[in-house]
């Protein structure tokens, strides 16, 4: 009888790769020993697609090897793992961070091991997937066969990518835990609010941002169904920044998967196309390449850069309510872009988003919102709050902030709707800072 395989000595690897509760992590997961699938290969693809690299992997590991969940660019006779010790992911568990290498040949962290030679490493690029509780799982990284830089955006493009994976891995996680417990919408609705909505958006140099999201809670069931609602605020090429609204069609499972397809997309796009019609043309394509459901959703995208005087940007629509920009003098403004909602039943066209220039000045505000607001009533029988109340109570915060601007608003649908919230409702309000 053959005496089983000893793990390699601690020494050889960094002592994260041998943790327990991270080896635990490794096997809830379920990816172990399980075969491609296009969730994980269509992310691999769109980082080979974003890059221009020959290869891409997403890669989970336990104490012995990396297993190739996905391996984009590779032969299925090369199998789908390597050891541990060859593989530069052992390098992300020890960290948790990032690692590029531009020259893989003479990089002292990875020119030893074997996978440069094996795999024909002149450049790699990994970043780290992280476990629900923060354990690193192993990596999503791509490989060029010459040594090579990576621009920013590939850089940022790569990371969101990455993140797109585990938050993949978290809504499995959580399903699986819900149906065990028999509670997997109310499990699902967290997880998704967790993994899909930035916790506080980020500082933008001269602007005052806030932004909310507020379930539904109508039916007294206040989380009991997947969100559809989502926004998200980053920077994008040098200086510029986005920022997004989408509004996915119901609720569900269904829709939680569309609502995580558009988030991801739209970020790795926009690092890559200054154009915001082009980024909803390309997030169009992506619905309808995948066919993950016949939802639609509506979105709107402002892609912006400040400067000293306020911020200029372009504005495009699909099928999404307008912007209103509120001056600083009070004063409230539609902005408009001709485009029409996207879904994967409706041909894919070039020309089917359009743009508007928009300039704000200090003290100026921009407001970003899903329809839950415009459509708050008393149950189903009373009048909608409609957009010319929104419109007047906009108006009517004149000189307050982002987050004061946004609890009025709120509080404002809610008295018309007597607290009864029937629809998810999504609110972001970019507001320049006013001279001193």
């Amino acid at each position: 009888m053959m005496a089983k395989e000893a793990a390699p000595p601690a020494r050889e690897l960094p002592q994260a790769v041998f943790d327990p509760a991270r080896l635990a992590a490794v096997a809830a997961s379920g990816l172990l020993d399980t075969g491609p699938e296009g969730t994980f290969d269509d992310l691999a693809c769109l980082a080979m697609a974003i890059t221009g690299a020959q290869k891409a992997f997403f890669t989970v590991a336990d104490g012995r090897r990396s297993f190739w969940k996905s391996a984009i660019g590779m032969h299925p006779s090369d199998g789908r793992e390597n050891d541990i010790r060859d593989s530069p992911c052992h390098l992300l568990i020890g960290t948790g961070r990032e690692l590029v290498a531009e020259d893989a040949r003479r990089d002292p962290r990875i020119k030893d091991l074997a996978a440069v030679d094996a795999l024909g490493i002149g450049a790699w690029a990994g970043y780290p997937v992280v476990s629900p509780d923060g354990y690193v799982l192993g990596g999503f990284c791509v490989v060029d066969k010459d040594a090579r830089p990576f621009t920013p955006e590939q850089s940022q493009a790569l990371r969101t990518l990455a993140r797109s994976v585990s938050s993949e891995i978290a809504l499995r996680q959580a399903l699986r835990e819900a149906r065990a417990s028999g509670d997997a919408s109310a499990a699902l609705a967290r997880t998704l609010q967790d993994s899909l909505l930035p916790p506080s958006p980020p500082k933008v140099p001269g602007l005052d941002v806030a932004a909310v999201y507020l379930p539904a809670d109508a039916t007294g069931e206040a989380g009991a169904d997947v969100v559809g609602d989502f926004y998200d605020l980053f920077r994008t090429r040098g200086k510029s920044w986005c920022a997004v609204m989408g509004d996915v069609c119901g609720k569900g499972i269904d829709a939680a998967k569309v609502t995580a397809l558009a988030r991801y997309t739209v970020r790795a796009e926009a690092t890559q196309h200054a154009s915001p019609a082009v980024v909803l043309h390309r997030l169009h394509e992506a619905m309808t390449e995948q066919q993950l459901s016949d939802r639609f959703l509506t979105a709107a995208l402002a892609v912006f850069r400040p400067d000293a005087h306020g911020i200029t940007g372009r504005f495009a629509s699909g099928g999404h309510p307008p912007a209103l920009i509120r001056r600083a003098d009070g004063t409230v403004e539609e902005l408009h872009a001709a485009g029409r909602l996207l879904s994967p039943l409706l041909p894919v066209g070039r020309d089917q988003f359009g743009e508007t220039v928009f300039h704000l000045r200090p003290g100026d505000a921009v407001l970003l919102y899903t329809d839950g607001i415009t459509e708050a009533r008393d149950g189903r029988r009373g009048p909608l709050f409609g957009e010319d109340s929104l419109r007047r109570a906009l108006a009517a915060t004149s000189g307050a902030d982002a987050a004061a601007t946004l609890d009025r608003l709120w509080q404002e649908a809610s008295e018309h709707s007597r607290g009864q919230a029937i629809d998810d409702t999504a609110l972001m309000l970019l507001r320049v800072v006013p001279e001193a």
